[in-house]
């Protein structure tokens, strides 16, 4: 039998390992809570909402499927990452190895949080790009720049309300945790805004250049065809 040969373009290749990168950063910069004008938040923050302009630009330019795929290649690489960091963390340290603690620190991510951590990242991501498809067939391609914030606002919004209340449920006050919510989705919003410029641009330069701008007609939405591209 022969099989069809499918085949995925340098840069989305590129967009892909950044994106792996991405969420990889933001678990190890998850284990540091920082402080910014007086709000406190974790520093995941800094760069796990690039991984959502990610997304944005991969649906709008190679369509629902391609952004399907790099949502469960970034799951896979991220568990990977987490399992073999929690493996190295279970294994002795050597006699005179002193960093255990500070180790296990960034390492040592709960089963709790983890679990927590990648189902909101799932669920998320893909009503993220689900929301973009949706509203480019909608609107004739049109109003990217409502799309990309009204997309990341229904995932990042999603991502909240898995994450905290089954990671951090009896670890923050229950009166603690909208507030969490609310601001981490604010900020990540926010965060997309003021990138909404340079993701313009790079989306333009890459229908440019790739001569693809996909319009997800008749696309089965099912999240688990991962290779199906064609």
């Amino acid at each position: 039998m022969q099989k069809t040969k499918q085949q995925v373009s340098v840069l989305f290749l590129l967009f892909s390992v950044l994106f792996c990168v991405c969420l990889i950063a933001a678990n190890l910069l998850e284990t540091k809570q920082i402080s910014v004008l007086g709000i406190s938040l974790t520093g995941g923050l800094i760069v796990f909402p690039v991984s959502y302009i990610i997304n944005d630009c991969v649906c709008e330019v190679w369509g629902y499927k391609k952004a399907r795929l790099l949502i469960w290649l970034g799951f896979a690489m991220n568990f990977f990452f987490v399992m073999m960091g929690a493996l190295c963390d279970w294994i002795p340290g050597a006699p005179y190895w002193t960093n255990n603690a500070g180790f296990h620190a960034v390492f040592g991510l709960a089963p709790r949080v983890a679990a927590a951590s990648f189902l909101a990242f799932v669920v998320g991501s893909f009503a993220n790009a689900y929301v973009m498809s949706k509203m480019k067939l909608h609107d004739g391609g049109r109003h990217f720049s409502a799309r990309a914030i009204l997309s990341t606002i229904a995932g990042e919004s999603i991502d909240s309300l898995i994450f905290f209340p089954l990671a951090l449920s009896g670890v923050v006050p229950t009166e603690e945790l909208p507030k969490l919510m609310l601001w981490q989705v604010f900020l990540k919003t926010f965060y997309e805004i003021i990138a909404l410029p340079i993701t313009i641009k790079v989306v333009k330069a890459l229908k440019e250049y790739e001569g693809e701008d996909v319009y997800d007609e008749g696309v089965n939405y099912s999240i688990w065809k991962i290779f199906s591209l064609g």
